[in-house]
């Protein structure tokens, strides 16, 4: 099959959750003797020089990119308020971009056109209009279930009327899209059953994220026990809302335990609250070169999300590595996980530091969990059969 996938951001380097899931499908496709081309957007948050990019990796998808600003312009999301269209998606549309896929569909023809992610839907009627291919929406959250969840815990009035304006105006656009695709790959049973009770008619499946067996790392033993550690970019809303709220809640009340105890914080984009902070024992890692040698350095992984929705990669990464994850049940979705066996799941104060008190007074308790977390993921993420499933997809819809 030839595929296009239009992605929302560049997948390589496939560092992050969003290019690491869209990394997965793309070599995954082109594994299986597809035929893959890739047109990314470029964004001032998050750029990639498409000619620095690994020469093979650039032949195999024939990348191309358009840079869209997608700075937040104060003018316009006031004007928003007063109209009924998503401010989240309208910044996604323009010309520019139009004109390089018509400038594709024109030149090449394509069995299959992947949207990755919502944000680039608003190009549906160009693709109708320019190519016959079958349109598939891979689903990496639901979005506004994101920006639901941020408005409630958000306590701040002004700020909280806003939120809950971008998330009914973006719920709006993504319900009224639903059957305008040919199918919808969810990356959870449980979006694809949100999808169905909401009005979704059209053909939909579930593809998770997965890891190719070959990649699962080996487990390290020389790892620093006891230790806590974090990995994610907190450019995201939830992962610094979520971290905010392990430090201010839950950290005094285990570091009074244990006061050797260090918290490692990786990832990119700290912000600036954080780094000037001073919480005793909390280490401000930052971007790290090599994100699999960092978490096979650590203990326990702390994912305390309070908002979100998908599937969250650098969990499926941790328990690949054999490590304990402590997260809460919304940071957990979507993975088939059972607490207490493969991870630990965690949603109010007293919760996590019980759970974090049980972690570091027995290492094999830990190292139980982990091993437990590492077979789950080789049973039921493997890429592999991820793949022959999407494909199998686009042939029931084509």
């Amino acid at each position: 099959m030839k595929i296009l996938l239009l992605c929302n951001k560049s997948p390589y380097p496939p560092k992050e959750g969003g290019p690491i899931a869209m990394n997965s499908i793309i070599e995954g496709l082109i594994n299986a003797n597809n035929q893959v081309k890739v047109l990314a957007i470029n964004t001032n948050k998050y750029f990639t020089d498409i000619e620095k990019i690994p020469s093979d990796y650039r032949k195999k998808t024939n990348i191309e990119a358009v840079y869209i600003d997608l700075s937040i312009k104060p003018l316009d999301a006031f004007f928003n308020l007063f109209t009924n269209k998503s401010y989240h998606v309208e910044r996604f549309i323009t010309k520019d971009f139009e004109n390089k896929l018509i400038e594709i569909l024109k030149n090449e023809k394509f069995d299959i056109i992947q949207f990755e992610t919502l944000y680039i839907t608003p190009y549906i009627k160009t693709i109708r209009k320019y190519s016959k291919a079958k349109i598939v929406l891979r689903s990496h959250n639901i979005e506004h279930l994101i920006w639901e969840r941020v408005a409630l815990s958000c306590k701040n009035p002004l700020k909280h009327f806003y939120l809950q304006h971008l998330s009914k105006t973006l719920k709006n656009y993504e319900i009224s899209m639903l059957n305008k695709y040919d199918g919808i790959a969810t990356i959870t049973k449980n979006d694809a059953e949100y999808f169905r009770n909401v009005g979704c008619t059209i053909p939909i499946t579930d593809i998770p994220f997965g890891i190719e067996p070959e990649k699962i790392p080996d487990v390290k033993e020389d790892y620093e026990f006891p230790s806590l550690f974090y990995i994610g970019a907190m450019n995201w809303m939830p992962n610094e809302e979520g971290i905010k709220w392990f430090l201010e809640n839950v950290w005094y009340k285990i570091h009074l335990v244990f006061p050797a105890l260090k918290f490692y914080l990786a990832g990119k984009f700290m912000p600036e609250w954080l780094l000037n902070s001073n919480y005793i024992n909390v280490k401000i890692i930052g971007e790290v070169e090599n994100a699999q040698e960092f978490i096979n350095s650590k203990a326990v992984m702390i994912v305390p999300l309070l908002s979100g929705s998908g599937i969250r990669i650098k969990i499926i990464e941790g328990m690949a590595s054999g490590k304990t994850v402590i997260s809460t049940k919304i940071g957990a979705e979507g993975i088939n996980y059972e607490n207490g066996k493969n991870i630990l799941i965690a949603n109010t104060p007293y919760e996590f530091s019980e759970a974090v008190k049980k972690c570091v007074r027995d290492q094999d308790y830990c190292n139980m969990i982990g091993r437990n977390a590492r077979i789950l993921i080789k049973n039921e993420y493997n890429n592999n059969k991820i793949i022959k499933k999407l494909m199998n997809f686009y042939k029931e819809i084509l």
